[in-house]
């Protein structure tokens, strides 16, 4: 009977059909907002365009920290205190064992044998080499011709008048010494140093004041030979000549219108001290005081004199061949 919902078997079930439901309090929100601008290629880390990107990246911050640097003037304190340029100085500078701290290249060098052997000792040494550009190694060297390579070197230790002395008394010859009155550029002492070397002399010294010293423009010029002949450094020439004249060698001073001919040097087979002048103003009155004999080149009346660096290197070989003949 309609409506007796207590008939036995007549239960009401509940109903099935869904009712009204809740909102989802912005769970689906996040879903259905847009998500941007596609990245480009060298923005998405996993794609190839940006592993390029990132290793280009890491090329960069290597090359960066591996660039050389300006020059510095005060080398107190600093591992490298001055640029060797050139293919033979490097070189040399190498062969003598000198306290190489970096070695700079130029990017595409041309190589040849003396290459070769500047990265072999290098390597051996564990020296640090870096690739820089052209320009880089035209700064570092204030524009000098560097042939590609360039190393840093420490301060130079100069010595003193009786490391000169120990020296020959180490080789069993008379001392011979090369002394440098008020000479300023240092191309000169660099033409010294190698005339020195070419010759046998013992040493060169220098006054601490008004004078070159030994830097990167005297090793380039002395190709090398500053790696093997020591330069002592005294703060009174005049003393120190005097302490020379002590220990039992004679002074003969270079200029115009000596007592003799270089040809005929006197004292060349004893311990002697050839010192020699500026170009311009040559010898000094103390020092030449201090002298023993003055000698002078003899050269043509067009040339007013002659440089230290050639007169320095006549008077060596004149010694050097009176010590063989003797």
């Amino acid at each position: 009977m309609a409506g007796n919902s207590q008939r036995r078997g007549a239960t009401r079930k509940a109903s099935t059909k869904k009712g009204a439901t809740k909102g989802t309090g912005g769970n689906g929100r996040q879903a259905l907002e847009g998500r941007g601008a596609t990245p480009k290629a060298e923005d998405r880390t996993w794609h190839p365009a940006g592993k390029r990107k990132a290793a280009a990246e890491r090329l960069d911050a290597a090359r960066e920290r591996n660039r050389p640097r300006a020059r510095k003037s005060n080398y107190a304190g600093d591992k490298v205190s001055e640029y060797v340029a050139g293919r033979n100085s490097v070189l040399e500078a190498l062969r003598a064992n000198m306290p190489v701290t970096k070695l700079f290249i130029a990017v595409r060098l041309d190589h040849d044998d003396r290459t070769k052997e500047i990265l072999e000792i290098a390597a051996l040494r564990s020296i640090p080499v870096f690739e820089t550009s052209k320009n880089e190694l035209d700064h570092m060297t204030d524009g000098s011709v560097h042939q590609g390579m360039v190393v840093g070197v420490p301060p130079y230790e100069y010595s003193d008048v009786d490391d000169l002395l120990d020296r020959a008394a180490a080789a069993d010859e008379p001392a011979l010494i090369v002394a440098l009155d008020s000479v300023t550029d240092p191309r000169n002492l660099g033409a010294v140093l190698r005339s020195a070397g070419a010759f046998g002399a013992h040493g060169v010294l220098v006054p601490e004041r008004r004078a070159a010293g030994v830097t990167a423009s005297a090793w380039k010029v002395s190709a090398g030979a500053a790696a093997h002949v020591p330069v002592a450094r005294e703060t009174n020439l005049v003393r120190a000549l005097g302490e020379l004249k002590k220990a039992g060698c004679f002074v003969v001073g270079l200029d115009g219108g000596g007592d003799t001919n270089v040809a005929e040097i006197p004292f060349a087979t004893d311990p002697v001290v050839i010192v020699v002048g500026s170009e311009g103003k040559g010898l000094s009155r103390l020092v030449r005081e201090t002298c023993d004999a003055i000698a002078s080149i003899p050269i043509a009346a067009a040339v007013e004199s002659l440089n230290a660096g050639v007169a320095a290197g006549i008077t060596l070989y004149e010694i050097a061949k009176a010590r063989s003949e003797s």
